[in-house]
């Protein structure tokens, strides 16, 4: 259960903006399915094309996660191009063209709005052979009705795996559905339905594509990950300066502040116990006042967001993430790579890369005395620290770029014919 009283946990709405929030969505949500299903009966889809042209939308905190998951997607031989609408910079990546809003539209329409009108636009003059969106809200829900009017393939990436949807969106990180306060029944029927009506559904983690096919068997349902540079993420030679990093935006959903309880707790056993916080966010300020109180502010270093997380990776020994919900988080990846143990909580599709007890620990309890005994369980033995460093690298083979890329063939064309000279490697059932 959370403490509705810890860091950063978003205080519950009043009744009366709960009920006007719960017909409001509930009424948007009737008039989506409506022009999708109306627009799906008027306008004729096209049969998939050898070399699909795709275009896609989403809200991005990192260069490196777009990368991680635009480069293996755009180096698919079954891909022709990949355009970005996006209100962030976009990372210079062969066949992907960045498309940003005009200012002016923008100004009138705000970020958001203004890149979804965007997108829109360009899926019926461009009418591209596959429309998508990262996170079904809301950028998902767009996507597929630009998908139906446009004759394209409409495709979900579920980056947050079911919480995304799991009581009305609720409790994920969308501010318009987070004003439902509490879980509504009726709304999560009407995501699940929208969810299950594209044409393809990439998932991050394989529980999450099990979740689908439990609700509908004959769902698309593909698990492809993010890609890891090894040429960037790679172990370091050199004596580690922080025995724990965490890599992450500092909001609520990230829990930061079991972290700093967790490395209180464990600082109790381990003396001189060293950490960093890599990445920025707007508890910041609250979790450095909360680090002074727990009597660690001094062996806790906040070091803002970076571009050169690898770096910070490599001076480390642990990664632990604390988070009250996750779908499969690049950051550990990226870790894992550079040879780190991780301690994460049982959440998700995180269980797809650590194996508890191997490369890891794979903490059940979300409690701070929990996260701190499992970190000092990997830090006080150095045999089991070796252990688990080496099979973290030996998992990490799986994240690079070819590998991922080969995954692309059916999300992208489906059983249409390969191109000449192309891979037609099979995505593992």
């Amino acid at each position: 259960m959370h403490d509705p009283s810890a860091t950063g946990v978003r205080a519950p709405a009043g009744p009366l903006a709960r009920i006007v929030a719960r017909v409001a969505i509930r009424t948007l949500l009737a008039v989506h399915w409506a022009l999708v299903r109306g627009a799906g009966q008027v306008v004729r889809r096209r049969p998939p094309p050898q070399r699909a042209r795709v275009l896609l939308t989403g809200t991005f905190h990192s260069s490196a996660w777009i990368a991680a998951h635009l480069g293996p997607l755009a180096a698919s031989p079954f891909c022709a191009e990949v355009i970005m609408v996006a209100t962030t910079p976009v990372p210079a990546i062969p066949k992907v063209t960045a498309v940003h809003p005009p200012r002016w539209l923008s100004r009138i329409a705000g970020n958001v709005g203004a890149r979804l009108a965007t997108f829109i636009w360009l899926a019926l003059r461009l009418r591209p052979d596959t429309v998508g969106g990262f996170h079904l809200l809301i950028n998902g829900l767009v996507a597929q009705l630009a998908a139906r009017l446009s004759g394209a393939r409409a495709l979900y990436f579920c980056v947050g795996g079911p919480t995304e949807f799991a009581g009305g969106g609720y409790a994920g990180e969308n501010a318009y559905f987070a004003r439902l306060g509490t879980p509504d029944a009726r709304v999560e029927r009407m995501l699940l339905r929208a969810a299950l009506a594209f044409d393809d559904i990439v998932t991050m983690g394989t529980g999450a594509a099990q979740y689908f096919r439990d609700r509908e068997p004959a769902a698309r349902v593909h698990t492809i990950g993010g890609a890891i540079d090894p040429h960037e993420f790679h172990r370091a030679d050199a004596p580690a300066e922080f025995d724990v990093v965490f890599v992450g935006r500092l909001v609520p959903i990230k829990r930061v502040d079991r972290l700093i309880g967790a490395l209180a707790l464990a600082a109790e056993t381990l003396t001189g116990l060293r950490a960093v916080i890599v990445g920025d966010g707007p508890l910041r300020g609250e979790l450095e006042a909360l680090a002074e109180a727990r009597g660690i502010r001094s062996s806790v270093a906040f070091a803002g967001r970076r571009d050169d997380v690898a770096a910070w990776l490599r001076r480390s020994r642990v990664f632990v993430l604390t988070s009250a919900s996750e779908g499969v988080a690049l950051s550990l990846m990226e870790a894992m790579m550079c040879g780190l143990p991780a301690v994460v909580p049982d959440v998700g599709d995180l269980r797809d890369v650590v194996d508890d007890g191997i490369n890891g620990f794979v903490v059940s309890t979300p409690s701070e005395r929990a996260f701190a005994d499992a970190i000092v369980k990997v830090l006080h033995d150095p045999e089991r620290y070796r252990r688990f460093r080496d099979a973290a690298l030996a998992q990490s083979t799986s994240y690079t770029p070819q590998q991922i890329a080969a995954l692309w063939r059916l999300p992208l064309v489906g059983s249409a014919t390969a191109p000449a000279g192309s891979s037609t490697a099979q995505e593992p059932v």
